[in-house]
């Protein structure tokens, strides 16, 4: 008989590990708190790197699919300084495909294909060592046991727990999110500046992008140091776009109209765990993506999320057949890589958010192809 294993999120990590088991003919249990698929705005586009999460969806036997829905063309970057003025413009190839975007939502929907998803099945706590299995609780006061339980739950996940102590801390940089619609009709000068993938202008310890996603849509991301209740006297987004403005205050009117004309504000503090976060392996539970280890959203993320769970899912469909041994052996596969990212992404997070904003340009200049 098939072990009984649930995975806790839809999120890429989540809905990667139970494709790829049902492409292997596994059955898999995907919780979800969410109501259904629709029930929250899914974010922004994400660029998906080869051999990390193009990978993925090459094990999951959707890379075809992928690449028709992608934009190579998203991966162009116009950098520039407070002033406006344009410091790096780069266009990819023709044949260009490292790190493709695509909108998290048509992403959502190329993984969930035929998956059954139990929407609304919000997870408080996981119970593990009892004689039937690993036990779940839920909101609604019921209970289930299973064999594994994955928990791809994200950063402030209710599985953590059964495996570490361990909680995110503040980076000290928040994100506040907002976006602009029917871009190329309503702001023909904001479309210009973009260009087909991101632009980005960096200050000091402060930093605006905007990055194109389909259908003349645009996410603007103002990211910049300062406490965490740095917006508690704010009391509606009017307040919250004129204490931006005044944040940005000197910066060229072209870039400041990002923010002038976004709006659906959302505030996200950047918070991380442990750059070399671990746990001493726990029979019956596991975690992916960022429950295991969050990291600062430097496009490694969701990338290293569908890899692990992609990995966890092969190790478990295609290994000798014992399932505690296929786990702990991808937990050691996982913390290397994981903690190798959260280095460079710590340090990315640091040059970008930079008192001299000359360490953003370098970043750049460093991994970005000529």
């Amino acid at each position: 008989m098939s072990p009984r294993i649930a995975v806790v999120g839809s999120g890429p990590a989540g809905l990667t590990f139970a494709r790829v088991l049902h492409r292997h003919g596994h059955p898999v249990t995907v919780l979800e708190r969410d109501p259904g698929p629709d029930a929250r705005p899914p974010g922004g586009a994400l660029d998906l790197h080869e051999g990390l999460g193009q990978l993925a969806l090459d094990k999951a036997g959707l890379l075809a699919e992928f690449e028709e829905l992608s934009r190579p063309e998203g991966q162009a970057m116009r950098i520039l300084d407070a002033a406006g003025t344009v410091l790096r413009d780069w266009h990819p190839g023709p044949d260009d495909r490292a790190n493709p975007e695509i909108d998290r939502g048509q992403l959502r929907d190329l993984l969930l294909g035929p998956l059954g998803v139990r929407w609304g099945r919000g997870v408080t706590r996981v119970v593990t060592g009892t004689p039937a299995g690993v036990l779940v609780h839920f909101a609604d006061g019921r209970q289930e046991t299973f064999d594994l339980v994955v928990g791809a739950d994200g950063a402030w996940s209710r599985v953590r727990p059964a495996v570490s102590s361990v909680t995110p801390h503040y980076t000290g940089v928040t994100s506040v999110e907002s976006s602009l619609d029917e871009i190329d009709t309503r702001h023909p000068d904001l479309d210009r500046l973009i260009g087909d993938g991101s632009v980005a202008a960096y200050g000091v310890n402060r930093s605006l992008v905007a990055q194109r996603n389909s259908g003349g849509h645009v996410k603007v991301y103002a990211k910049f140091r300062a406490p965490l209740d740095w917006h508690a006297d704010l009391a509606d987004a009017e307040a919250l776009r004129a204490r931006l403005l005044a944040l940005f205050d000197g910066w060229a009117a072209p870039v400041l109209d990002l923010l002038r004309h976004s709006a659906a504000f959302v505030h996200r503090p950047l918070y991380v765990l442990p750059v070399s976060h671990t746990w001493t392996h726990v029979p019956g539970v596991t975690l992916l993506g960022d429950a295991a280890h969050l990291m600062p959203p430097l496009g490694a993320g969701a990338n290293l999320a569908m890899l692990d769970g992609a990995e966890l899912a092969e190790s478990i469909a295609t290994g000798p057949g014992d399932l505690d041994e296929a786990v702990r052996a991808f937990e050691e596969r996982m913390w290397a890589r994981a903690g190798r990212w959260a280095k460079i992404t710590t340090a990315g997070l640091e040059r970008l958010v930079s008192p001299d904003p000359a360490e953003a340009l370098a970043l750049f200049d460093r991994v970005q192809p000529s």
